[in-house]
């Protein structure tokens, strides 16, 4: 019984070191994750079309809040097209990691101007990551309206 205590003091160390770098991975992993969300809001809301083109995944879609289906070209080109957001924004992010995938829900607000009467919507998203080379991308987004706030 001796032995299994003193073997057991000898790995407990051993273990919690083993286990450090994988939970700062972790969060490591998080916080990229997150800034990917933060850069590519910010891209829609400064109309950064080209970052957008480069930046998302060539496969990425998205499912509207209609249920309409858009690639990576179908975003890139609206936003070309002169679709203008004054804010474009997350809040409420949480994140879930599984292994080199990552799923992020939370809820967007946009607000600008649509024929040129204002408008501020929320909406549900759900938003699913890959780790690849070069990073954490975004493949698949969905989102749901939520109702106005009164």
């Amino acid at each position: 019984m001796r032995s299994a205590n003193a073997l057991l003091v000898f790995l407990l160390p051993v273990l919690l070191l083993a286990s450090g770098p994988a939970m700062s991975s972790e969060k490591e992993d998080v916080q990229q994750v997150l800034q990917a969300e933060r850069a590519i809001c910010a891209a829609f809301e400064h109309e950064d079309a080209d970052w957008l083109e480069q930046h998302l995944d060539p496969t990425f879609t998205l499912t509207s809040s209609t249920g309409k289906v858009t690639t990576r070209a179908d975003e890139v080109a609206d936003l070309r097209s002169g679709t203008k957001y004054e804010v474009f924004r997350n809040r409420d992010s949480k994140v879930r990691l599984y292994g080199d995938a990552a799923v992020v829900t939370g809820i967007t607000r946009v607000e600008g101007k649509n024929e040129g009467k204002p408008y501020a919507l929320d909406f549900q998203f759900t938003d699913t990551y890959v780790r690849k080379s070069g990073g954490w991308v975004l493949v698949a987004s969905h989102a749901s309206r939520l109702a106005d706030r009164k």
